[in-house]
This record gives C-alpha cells, structure tokens and sequence, in this order.
C-alpha cells in the first residue's frame, strides 16, 4: 500500500473547492475527480440538479452544521449550512478531499510485513471478522478479559460510535480501558466536585463581558467559530489579556499578552486571589449564600457535618444565633471569616483555609515564581475583580495539560467563584460546552449485564503500561476514532507498545501513523457516509448526520462492525438495531425526536444558556464547593495549593542542566489534533512543516537560524521542525506542534512528558523538558 508523503494541489482546483467558482462550474471538473479523473462532458448544471444533505465535524471540534451537495451519488461540494449560529472553517469545506483521499482505506488489510512498513494485503469482511472473534476467544482464554484493551477517543464525537464499541467490549465482559483524558481530565476532576457539571460553557454571553481573561488557551484558534463573539465584546469596550508563554493568535488581537513561566499558573492564581481578599474585592453575600466558603473545618481538616451519614449536612455558625446550623437553614447568616467565631470553638472557615494557601503568595514571590512584573500581577488582580463583569476563558487549556493541573483549573474557578463573577451575563468559566449541559441523554444500549470492573490503564502511560505489563499483560487492542501514535504521549515508547501486543486492530478513514502498527486495518465510513447523531459536548445544537454518499470501497461504519461482531458472540439483539433505533435511545429523556431533527439542527433551550445562573449549582447542595474531599483522599491539599512541577527547571535542576528548555505544546488551525493531518487542501492553505518556536537568545545560544530544520529532543526521543526564530515565545520556552503525522516527520508527542496529572489522570505534556539543536 503506498505511503504519501507530500501533496500536490492545482490552485485552480482549490479555489473550486473553496467555493470561489460556482456550483455551476464546480461540478463537472469535481465529478471528473472521482471518478479517476475521467473526463466527462462540460454539463451546466442549476443548483436544483443536486441534492443536499446535512451532517457536522464529528471530531473534537466545534461541531458546526455542514451541507452536502450531491450529484448522481457522489459528493461534490460542502459549505455552511445557511442559517446555523456558526459558520464552518476550511476543515470542514474540504471534506470532499478526506472522503476521496488517495490515502482512503476502502477494504480490510492484513499485515504481512513487520510493524511499521505500511505491508499490508487486502482480505474481505468475513476474513476480517473471523479473524477478530479467534483473537478475541484466544485472548480472553488465555488472559481473561483484563487482556482485551480499547481505545477510543476525539476522533469521533458523535452519539453512537465510541459508546458503541465500549459498550460492546462490555458486552464480552468487560475490559482494560484508558483512565483520563489527553484533552483535560484536570479540568473535570475541578469542575465535578466544584460545581457539579463538566462541560459549561459561557460563550452565549461572551460579548456581554468587559473583561475576559484569557488564560494559558486560544480561542482564536480552538473556538474559532465564535471568536465572533470576543471580538463583539471588544467593540463593547471589554478588555482582552492573554496570559501565555506564547504570543498566541488570540493575543495578537488582544489589549495585553502577559507571558508566564509554564506550570507556574496556581501561583498566579494565589497571588491574585490574596490581593482580592485583602483589598476586599471578595462578594461576601454569594460566598455565604451559593458556595460552602462558610463550611466548618475542624483542627484535623475534615468538614464538619450534623451527621455523618448524611454528606450534605454541612456545619456552618450562624452569627445570628451563635449556634452551630446546618448550613441549609433558612434565617442564617453564616461566618465567613475567622473573626466571626467564637475563639473556643476550635474551627475555621474554609475561605479561611482558602486565605491561608493565598496569604504566603505575596508579589514578590509570585513575580519570582512566574516571572511576571510585580506592578503586572497586581493590576490583573484588581482589574479582574472590578472591571465586571468579568469572565475567564479556561477552554481544555494547555495550563491544565501540566503535572497539577487541577489546581490550575480550579484556581480559575476561586476566583470567579469568590468575586461573584458567575452565574450571571457577560460572566464565569468559559470551557468546552455542548447539548449535554442542557438536556438529558440516554444510554444507546441497557448496561451490560456481566461486565467485571477492570483496573484501566491512565491514557498517558498507555505506552509504558503495555510495554511493562501493567497493571496486566494485553493480547488484543482494538484502537478507534484515536490517533495513539500522533497523540499518546512518550511516542516511542507507544510504538514499543504498538509492536509488543500481538494482535492491534485500527479502524480508520486513512492509513494513519497508528494504521502503519496495526495487524488489522479496518476501513471506516467519514461523516456523509453513514447515518449518526450528534448530541454532544462541544455544540449546544443537537444534530442529525445524514448519510449523503454511500462508503468509498467497502468502508463500513463502526456501529456496522459491532453487530457483525456482536452477532458472532451471542448477544447481536443488542447491536444490530437499524441506527434509527440507537439515535431514538439516546435521544430520549432530551424532548428531542429524530422527527423534529430531520428539519434542521435543534438546540434543546432558548435564549442564551448562562451556566449555574442566579449561583445555582449542579451539586448535591446546589453550592460551589471550595473544599474537596476527593483531593484530600489522595493525599494533597482539599483547598487550592501551589506545588512545584517536577520536570521543570526547579523541580528537576540536574534534568534541566542537560534539557535547558520547557516545551509546550500548540494547536493549529491546520487540523484537529491529527485529524485532517493529511488533507490537501489544508497542507496547501495552512502548511505543510512543522515548526518550533525559539527565542532569539536561546536559538543564538544553539547557533540556530531562523527558517532552518531543528530538533527538540530530550531522552524520551526527538521532534523535527523548522526553526521559527521569534520573541513570541517566552525565553526558556518552545513551542512544538501538535498532531503531525509519522508520514510527515513524526508527532511533537516523540518528546512529551507521560507522567500522569495526579488528581485528574490526565495529560501533563506542557510538564517536559527538552533541548534544541541545528540539523546538521
């Protein structure tokens, strides 16, 4: 099977893609295209000679609506839909070219070569799944169920798919899954206990806002569909800061960029949090009224209850009465501050617990700490707590993706949190946030009746764990809608991976860098080629996705491979329903029906969505909590604390005297993760190279040269890129790219950090260190 490595584009061919020419001019020369570039006779056609259909971006995007324009069963335009809140990117424009990509998987291939030649043979449907029941049988004789391991992850965000696949491991009785999340595991182990809701997003409001902060993310580039609204904010007169060591998009259209030293954010946090309390920025009233600021912590930091069997009946002390209340009682004015206790009770607060932690963050050791100016630190403090309202745009950020990243995501929260600045227009928390914080969704399939509970793996040791045999040894890897090999990180060591377990299934559109590892490849249907929901966590608009084509070759969709396969086991009943009948599952509880969707996307509330609105939260309590347990359980602060990253250049000295340099990572507006890694017209567009980005004293130090081909490297292995010379990145700091394929010199992940965040399990890739050479 042969490999590209470059792609040639004809602009004329482009502009035609990007819709500069006609439907009228554009058809004839796209039919010609696929169908082996045959030439067909020039044919005008009106725009009522083709049929439309509508689907959206199914990977971790922004999911916008996307129309199809078909002619005699093949796809020959995509566009916008006319009318949806968002309007799509080239990504999805150009998806013609990834479902008739030269590199399209159009039927099963079987390894015959080593891991890792791209050696393969086609096979047909029934050798396939045959060959997957064997494997399947063997391994679970062999090594239970804990030997079969499954992957899935931002490829494919739809409804159906990756809950089908997990789903149907259960079915078999379970297996070794991922535990975490590369994207932000931090930010969920913060918000769950927090607040009650993952996946809250404020972008309704945005342009209400007078002051956003935009802290360690970039909404230019990740939330571009609504950039629209933070530039209508502007126009209103709001203030836009970026702190990030890199001058990113967004701060080349915002008021200040403040650089920061990386994984140095909590700190931040607290010093700002400390100037709050002190100058008296605080909202006193919403911390004693929506949060437990005013819950009672004994001398041994446990919560005090009324009953311990009953974990909401929270203590608080009513200066009213001078008595020791539930802090649900109606009529009480509970104690925020220590002054407000009797001195023999023997308590405090937690905002007094939250004050401790703050208090030793001074300026001065927070400028030290970060690097940021003193007289910086101090205004950002002040001017996020009175320029209001006020709103902090977190978005999976890469200030979370570090060894504590918790603590980051959750500072953020303190201080929205302790200024009133959520719940209301123009304010909170802006994170990833969908249909599922508006409406209840079911399970596309009953539980499985006899799934064991299997130690899972934290998705960031993935590599090591295999190679290692932990917690078990696997004999069977199913990977789906996951680029492991673009996106794991420790690459090589997933490779090792990838070669140890003896039987790796892929199901894919492309022959990916991870399909170059596999010993069966599986080919998969794009959206436009099978029928799926989209109700999801990323576009509050819940979507019917239309099949508008049939599949290239015999691609066939995943939830098509689980019945087949399901079918083999004893349990097909449960899999192999038309797809009408899983898009009604998990549509109901919602007030949403396929009926209603099959007139156009459906948002399930009106109006604009401002989570936790008037200071209700999704907790037990329907309070903010300050004070988490779970924390606590693992042996680290239960309030926001401050700890030093390990690798880093104070947490590991001797490891920064041979990698000088902290490297983070960034996203591009090329592709998504890897997703249209390989797309044409995107290699034309945006690039078609890597590049690291270098301060210029630390490229002069190395005898690097603008434009030139470097290596970052460290011991985990080596990322080639070219060198973009630049005071847009903070001295000390590179910037690598995120998501470049094998093909295409290998992903900036051969260097990242596979440490697991401890309070998350998640991704600590912006936690690495490395060095910098010239290729010579």
């Amino acid at each position: 099977m042969k490999i590209t490595n470059e792609f040639r584009l004809r602009r004329r061919t482009l502009l035609k893609g990007l819709g500069v020419v006609g439907l009228a001019t554009i058809a004839p020369c796209s039919f010609a295209q696929v169908n082996n570039n045959q030439p067909l006779p020039r044919v005008r056609l009106k725009l009522s000679d083709y049929k439309t259909f509508r689907s959206t971006c199914a990977m971790e995007c922004l999911h916008c609506n996307l129309t199809a324009y078909t002619y005699q069963g093949k796809l020959m335009k995509i566009q916008a839909t006319e009318g949806f809140n968002v309007k799509c990117c080239l990504r999805g424009m150009s998806r013609t070219k990834w479902v008739y990509h030269d590199q399209r998987i159009t039927t099963p291939l079987l390894r015959v070569g080593e891991k890792g030649d791209a050696n393969f043979k086609p096979i047909s449907w029934d050798e396939a799944l045959d060959l997957i029941e064997q494997n399947i049988r063997e391994t679970i004789t062999k090594y239970g169920n804990e030997g079969l391991f499954i992957s899935t992850h931002a490829g494919n965000m739809d409804s159906i798919k990756n809950d089908m696949g997990k789903a149907f491991f259960d079915y078999l009785g379970g297996s070794t899954k991922q535990a975490g999340s590369l994207c932000c595991s931090a930010v969920t182990a913060a918000m769950i206990p927090m607040v009650g809701l993952r996946y809250a997003d404020t972008r309704d409001t945005i342009a209400d806002s007078r002051y956003i902060l935009c802290w360690g993310n970039n909404p230019a580039v990740t939330m571009q569909a609504y950039f629209k609204n933070y530039n209508q904010a502007r126009k209103n007169g709001a203030r836009l800061v970026v702190i990030d060591p890199r001058f990113n998009e967004t701060a080349a259209k915002a008021d200040e960029w403040i650089p920061i030293i990386p994984g140095t954010d909590t700190a931040l946090a607290l010093g700002m949090i400390k100037i709050i309390i002190e100058e008296n920025y605080i909202d006193e009233d919403f911390l004693r009224a929506h949060t437990g600021a005013v819950y009672l912590v004994d001398q041994n930091q446990q919560q005090i209850r009324q009953n311990e069997d009953d974990k909401e009946s929270y203590l608080v002390f009513d200066t009213l009465t001078q008595k020791l209340v539930r802090h649900d009682s109606t009529g009480v004015k509970a104690a925020l501050f220590q002054h407000e206790l009797p001195p023999e009770l023997g308590y405090t607060t937690v905002f007094e617990q939250i004050y401790r932690q703050a208090k030793a963050w001074d300026v001065n050791r927070v400028s030290q700490e970060t690097d940021i100016p003193v007289e910086t630190i101090v205004r950002l403090a002040r001017d996020y707590a009175s320029i209001t309202p006020s709103m902090i745009v977190q978005n999976m950020s890469g200030a979370q993706r570090t060894e504590h990243g918790t603590y980051v995501a959750a500072s953020q929260f303190y201080l929205a949190l302790l200024t009133g600045n959520i719940g209301k227009r123009g304010a909170g928390i802006c994170d990833a946030g969908g249909a599922k914080q508006m409406a209840k969704f079911s399970p596309i399939v009953p539980p499985a009746p006899n799934a064991k509970n299997i130690t899972p793996i934290p998705v960031s040791k993935v590599g090591d764990y295999i190679v290692n045999d932990k917690p078990h040894p696997i004999n069977f890897w199913w990977i789906m809608t996951m680029g492991v090999m673009t996106q794991l990180p420790n690459t090589n060591k997933v490779r090792e991976a990838l070669k140890k377990v003896p039987f790796v299934v892929v199901a894919d559109n492309l022959m990916s860098s991870t399909a170059l590892y596999a010993d069966l490849v599986l080919p998969v249907t794009t959206i436009f080629e099978d029928t799926s929901l989209m109700a999801g966590v990323r576009s509050q608009y819940v979507q019917l996705m239309e099949k508008a084509v049939e599949p290239v070759g015999e691609a066939k969709p995943d939830y098509w491979i689980f019945a087949r396969l399901a079918e083999r086991f004893g349990f097909g009943e449960v899999f192999n329903q038309p797809i009408e009948h899983y898009i009604d599952a998990c549509l109901e509880g919602s007030g949403i029906t396929r009926q209603m969707l099959e007139k156009g996307p459906v948002r399930p509330v009106e109006g604009d969505w401002i989570p936790f609105k008037d200071g209700i939260f999704r907790t037990p309590t329907k309070k903010a909590h300050f004070f988490i347990e779970e924390w606590q359980k693992k042996n680290f602060s239960p309030v926001v604390a401050y700890y030093q990253v390990t690798e880093s250049i104070k947490g590991s000295p001797e490891l920064a005297q041979k990698y000088p340099l902290m490297a983070v990572q960034r996203k591009l507006a090329r592709s998504i993760h890897s997703s249209h890694g390989m797309n044409e017209w995107i290699l034309e567009v945006q690039r078609n190279q890597p590049n690291v980005l270098i301060h210029p004293e630390d490229a002069k130090q190395r005898g690097i040269n603008d434009g030139e081909w470097a290596i970052a490297f460290n011991d985990r292995g080596e990322h080639r890129a070219i060198a973009v010379v630049t005071t847009h990145i903070k001295k000390g700091v590179v910037s690598l790219d995120n998501g470049w394929w094998e093909q295409q010199g290998g992903s900036s992940s051969h260097v990242t950090n596979d440490q697991v965040e401890h309070l998350g399990t998640g991704h600590c890739c912006n936690s690495t260190l490395v060095d910098v050479r010239r290729e010579v």
